[in-house]
């Protein structure tokens, strides 16, 4: 991706080149959630629930990524560029580290 898909602001606020993609999924997640609380509701089986749980966890995993990679493809690469790598650096450790 080149960087005008990437619209760093000083707001903080980007405009995603994925953004269509992204909510896709994230529709698709919504109903998996929905549909681990159905499973609770109907008294499944819990191995059954938890192995739905982890998948939406996975779906979930794989949306921050996504995002994740954007960022430092975009934002991040944008900020060394104009010398200001140890801000980004930093913002993306302390990114890492909520995202364990």
């Amino acid at each position: 991706m080149d960087d005008s898909q990437h619209d760093c602001c000083s707001d903080k606020r980007v405009v995603q080149p994925d953004k269509a993609a992204l909510l896709k999924r994230l529709a698709r997640l919504e109903g998996q959630v929905r549909g681990v609380a159905g499973m609770i509701d109907a008294d499944r089986y819990c191995v059954d629930v938890l192995t739905q749980i982890a998948a939406a966890r996975s779906a979930l995993d794989a949306v921050a990524q996504q995002l994740l990679e954007s960022h430092l493809k975009g934002c991040v690469a944008r900020a060394v560029n104009e010398g200001n790598s140890d801000e980004a650096i930093a913002e993306v450790m302390a990114l890492l580290k909520k995202m364990r």
